[in-house]
């Protein structure tokens, strides 16, 4: 779990379709020891994580990602610069399964974007 240690949730608003996250992350978590010293980049199986425990927080549920598509990374993501961004998530649930549509951005540059399918 990375919550609550590599990040925190300072606020999450959410309705039926849609969950925003405001988090912090943490510039000096031990991930970043090796992805680089002096120059933290925010790996990208991480920020898909990070996504996951916020859809388990909100849901208050473990959930298993299925599938993933049309996954991108656009922008280095380092804490020291970035130390907040918005998660913005677009739900879908249908049948026990969650569809998101998920992008992690702070003032219009987005980091990443994906969909994928939770259940």
């Amino acid at each position: 779990m990375l919550i609550n240690d590599f990040f925190t949730i300072s606020e999450i608003n959410a309705s039926s379709e849609k969950l925003i996250a405001n988090i912090e992350l943490n510039a000096k978590h031990k991930i970043f020891d090796g992805h680089f010293p002096d120059n933290p980049v925010t790996p990208g199986v991480v920020q898909l994580q990070m996504v996951k425990e916020i859809l388990e927080y909100h849901f208050k549920k473990d959930l298993q990602l299925k599938t993933i598509s049309k996954c991108k990374f656009l922008n280095i993501l380092n804490p020291v610069n970035t130390p907040s961004i918005a998660v913005i998530i677009d739900l879908l649930i249908v049948d026990g399964t969650i569809k998101v549509n998920a992008v992690g951005e702070k003032e219009q540059t987005a980091y990443f974007k994906f969909s994928a399918i939770y259940q």
